[in-house]
């Protein structure tokens, strides 16, 4: 997110100084601005997790572990684990609600239409993130349970 963020708060940057005609009929200032602003956004909501993550660490909390990659092939895995060997942290409750996620974002029926301007994706959008950070946690929860199993270190 730090990444991204200092991406786009450089071509906002770089939009402000060196461009001086419109960008796409909007004034370059407008979007330079913008760009700028939701970069910084970024970066600091990228530094407010890293540190969340450190003081969980400190703690004495389970965090997640791997990188995106290694938790989706994680994925299968701890599906297999929860059905077979009984992994616990993964509960039925759980599962049935990334089903019930998965079946409304395929579904053409929606809480808010999608012809509604910006609010008709909105609901969708905050079900797909919902899905996506609850599931990558799990799996890096179960790399973190795999790799304390087999005596590795967990990061």
């Amino acid at each position: 997110m730090v990444f991204f963020g200092g991406l786009l708060g450089l071509m906002g940057l770089a939009t402000l100084v060196f461009r001086d005609a419109d960008v796409v009929g909007l004034p370059a200032a407008g979007v330079g601005g913008v760009f700028l602003a939701v970069g910084v956004g970024f970066v600091g909501v990228g530094l407010l997790r890293r540190a969340a993550r450190r003081r969980k660490a400190a703690r004495g909390e389970p965090v997640p572990v791997g990188d995106v990659f290694e938790r989706a092939r994680a994925l299968p895995r701890m599906l297999r684990a929860a059905k077979a060997e009984g992994y616990t942290a993964v509960s039925g409750g759980q599962k049935a609600l990334w089903v019930l996620a998965l079946v409304y974002l395929v579904s053409p029926i929606d809480i808010l239409p999608e012809f509604l301007p910006v609010i008709g994706v909105a609901d969708d959008a905050g079900v797909g993130v919902w899905l996506l950070t609850s599931v990558s946690t799990a799996a890096g929860l179960y790399l973190r349970h795999e790799r304390e199993r087999r005596g590795l270190p967990p990061a």
